[in-house]
């Protein structure tokens, strides 16, 4: 397979069977997912699952953390572009799927801030492994949108709809430890040791016997294709929301470093009234 025409997505065979992909580059900025990067996660996972050399894919993210979000300049071109907003409405989904469908093992390891397209890969892998002190932070109602993504589709499977609502809704962060005590992610451990173990892992199962691995993967992930018209119906609220004013205040807050004042909310949204 040939990988060159990703750019953002730096991709690389580290040892016989196992493929790493990291997010951003290693100038110590944080990575952000603007037009490229966004398309780049929803299409690596069906030429991974294509990949006759590949059995396991570890992503990481370069520099000071994982992933930080979507880049500002891609989240106001939803807002203000409904070509855009469909566009990318197709690369969220496909992100999503892309990822429970490839037969191929995911690993992923997780430090510093885990926001946005990124964090979904990195929740929906196989084995997720957080670093203590990874943030990971779901902040879609804050930027005035539904919890699209992948949070309706795992976050309640992961760590039970309790904790799933209360974060959701809140946009609190969680941490590496916090994360793994909940069941959010499979393991934590400290940044130092976390490509390591990452590696460990991925070395096991690139060991393993890989028909029964692809196809216990297969029949588990059933439980999110169960999932699927929940997520379906949460990202299509999402975009919905990216035509709405509370994301024009979202965004600018986020511009502004400042808490956002969001219009009246009085008005029953359900309800239409």
């Amino acid at each position: 397979m040939d990988y060159t025409h990703y750019k953002d997505l730096h991709v690389r065979m580290i040892e016989p069977g196992i493929m790493e992909i990291v997010m951003g580059s290693e100038d110590g900025k944080l990575s952000t997912a603007g037009h490229r990067m966004h398309a780049e996660l929803a299409d690596i996972w069906r030429d991974i699952d294509r990949d006759p050399d590949v059995r396991v894919a570890i992503i990481r993210g370069a520099g000071r953390g994982f992933s930080a979000g979507g880049d500002l300049s891609l989240v106001q071109d939803i807002a203000d572009d409904a070509a855009v907003r469909q566009r990318v409405w197709r690369e969220a989904r496909d992100i999503v799927y892309n990822v429970i469908n490839c037969s191929k093992l995911v690993v992923s390891a997780m430090h510093g801030p885990a926001v946005g397209a990124g964090l979904v890969v990195g929740l929906l892998a196989d084995i997720s492994i957080a670093a203590k002190n990874a943030r990971i932070i779901d902040g879609h109602t804050r930027l005035g949108v539904a919890a699209g993504d992948h949070a309706a589709i795992v976050w309640p499977l992961l760590c039970g709809m309790a904790k799933a609502k209360y974060y959701l809704l809140t946009c609190e962060q969680v941490s590496g430890e916090e994360a793994e005590r909940i069941g959010l992610v499979s393991l934590c451990c400290e940044e130092a040791e976390l490509q390591a173990k990452a590696l460990e892992v991925a070395r096991k199962l690139a060991a393993g016997a890989q028909s029964a691995l692809r196809w216990t993967k297969y029949s588990l992930n059933n439980w999110l294709r169960m999932a699927g018209p929940t997520f379906d119906a949460s990202l299509a609220l999402e975009f919905l929301g990216f035509s709405g004013p509370e994301v024009q205040e979202g965004i600018a807050s986020h511009r502004e470093k400042r808490k956002p004042n969001f219009p009246d909310g009085t008005r029953d949204t359900n309800r239409g009234t």
